[in-house]
């Protein structure tokens, strides 16, 4: 019944941007911190941003800090990342996640090339 849906992928060029969609469903997700997640082919999966429940504070891996922001719209049960200054090193496939759950969107695929 939980389900997450992310949108908002694509190809993009080096230095330009992108905007990341999470929309739930099933849940009602402003009682939860949410994450966002990145693995590339042969990866590990990475952190790359959290936001609290109600958006008072934010936390981002020190390779997107400064380029990268993390909001959440809890009246539409949705998060947003919002992707700047976008480098190869940043294609990966991007997942939202319910922290410290089992819910996962399939994720959304981000390609940065030239």
């Amino acid at each position: 019944q939980v389900q997450l849906v992310e949108s908002g992928g694509g190809l993009v060029q080096p230095g330009g941007s992108l905007t990341l969609s999470c929309a739930a469903s099933g849940i009602r997700i402003n009682s939860y911190m949410m994450r966002w997640y990145r693995q590339a082919p042969g990866k590990a999966r990475e952190l790359v941003a959290g936001i609290t429940s109600a958006g008072g504070s934010t936390l981002f891996a020190d390779s997107v800090k400064g380029r990268f922001t993390i909001s959440r719209d809890n009246s539409k049960n949705t998060v947003y990342l919002q992707m700047n200054s976008l480098k190869p090193e940043d294609t990966a496939v991007y997942s939202c996640n319910v922290a410290y759950s089992s819910y996962w969107g399939k994720g959304t695929q981000v390609t940065v090339s030239a």
